[in-house]
């Protein structure tokens, strides 16, 4: 058993679990357990029973406000579970600062985190917020509604209904993201030669609308990364990186954008493959497992999503992972996810029937296909040594052959 973001071992009672109450209460429901070293060894507390009231009493008197708690005792081994839900009234607040948690450290949210959390709890998002700009045109908006829902009048009785306006407050942050023009960033698109340091094309994408940012940037895709062939008597399309692959990945870092940043979405584009980094990080309340396997959606922007699916841009919510990884069904390399607190990024490779791999990456390779084992098991059936096969097994996870999940003795490898 080992600490993580949403479990704490406290070995004895200070005031130090106080941070990690206000941040499990600001940003998903946790577990701390006290009795508990750092290495996972339960030694148990002293008089339990008093010490849950006398931990109760800490969450009463400093956390504001004071956030759903439960508290038990394993009478076998006295070891105390204390289990924080994640509030509705955040931010939560310990000495007048919130926390929130990095991996197993709990650390200080930063101003724009705070911003956030104030905005949460107030049941809003950053793309609710008025726009500062009510001047705004939508002509590239009223034609694609036109054109896929066949919308021919278009009024302010349709941006109430899309959730852009209010009588109360004009304009909100929504529409100015969708109107013709607006002051904030966009996407930043860069096609490399042989290296990073020789630069073929780039373009920035920025002060359009994000639907006109997700059409440039695919136009982009098309230049680059298909062509046509001739194929008897008919013309055919090719894709070198599968176009529904790159359609799902721009669509969802789009509308799981940080607006509230003032920095770029990057696409980099490369011979054998496309780059696509997102910032923000995953959204609350999701985990990086989730995330990969699909199926669950967590909307970052609630109102942009639903008018990408409105316009067919999305399928369906929580899918588009699971899209991507289909498009490369019966190719050897897949796509590579790449999860940090900041940033998501995805790899498109080339799409391949027939590896490229060495002699060696091929052996490393074929042993780990079509199940999931440990480096210890490979090294031994590949007879390499321990730092040639790990080697070989980073490779393979950096270009999409192989999947890696876990970590340290617990890391694991598969491919389809």
């Amino acid at each position: 058993m080992k600490e993580s973001r949403t479990l704490e071992f406290k070995e004895s009672v200070t005031n130090a679990f106080l941070k990690t109450v206000s941040a499990y209460a600001n940003y998903g429901t946790g577990e701390i357990r006290f009795g508990v070293t750092d290495t996972g060894k339960e030694k148990g507390i002293e008089k339990p029973y008093d010490t849950c009231l006398d931990i109760e009493n800490r969450i009463n008197d400093s956390i504001d406000p004071v956030p759903k708690f439960t508290l038990s005792v394993n009478r076998k081994t006295s070891v105390i579970t204390l289990t924080v839900y994640e509030g509705l009234y955040k931010p939560y607040l310990y000495h007048a600062k919130a926390y929130r948690r990095s991996g197993t450290a709990t650390v200080p949210a930063d101003r724009l985190s705070l911003t956030r959390l104030i905005l949460e709890g107030q049941n809003l998002t950053y793309e609710q917020l008025p726009s500062e700009r009510q001047d705004l045109e939508f002509s590239i908006l009223n034609q694609k509604l036109s054109e896929i829902l066949h919308l021919d009048i278009f009024s302010k009785d349709t941006m109430k209904t899309l959730e852009l306006f209010t009588d109360e407050n004009g304009y909100n942050k929504a529409a100015e993201l969708l109107a013709d023009t607006n002051s904030l960033t966009g996407i930043d698109a860069v096609r490399f030669g042989d290296s990073i340091n020789v630069i073929l094309d780039r373009k920035a994408f920025v002060n359009e609308s994000i639907l006109r940012q997700y059409d440039d940037v695919f136009a982009m895709y098309k230049q680059y990364y298909q062509y046509e062939q001739i194929r008897g008597s008919r013309r055919e399309t090719v894709s070198l990186i599968p176009q529904e692959a790159f359609r799902e990945a721009i669509a969802n870092a789009i509308v799981h954008w940080i607006w509230d940043v003032d920095t770029f979405t990057h696409v980099a584009m490369y011979p054998e493959r496309i780059e696509i980094i997102s910032p923000g990080g995953l959204p609350p309340g999701i985990t990086e497992e989730e995330y990969l396997r699909g199926g669950i959606s967590v909307l970052r922007n609630r109102i942009i999503s639903g008018i990408f699916l409105r316009l067919n841009l999305i399928e369906r919510f929580g899918t588009g992972i699971r899209r991507i990884n289909d498009a490369y069904d019966g190719c050897d390399r897949k796509p590579v996810f790449e999860i940090t607190d900041n940033t998501i990024r995805i790899i498109l490779p080339l799409i391949s029937l027939k590896n490229n791999l060495s002699k060696d990456e091929n052996t490393v390779y074929q042993l780990v296909r079509g199940r999931t084992v440990s480096s210890s098991f490979i090294t031994a059936e590949a007879g390499f040594g321990k730092n040639k096969t790990v080697e070989i097994l980073k490779k393979l996870s950096a270009e999409g052959y192989i999947r890696t999940t876990g970590n340290g003795r617990g890391t694991r490898y598969t491919a389809d």
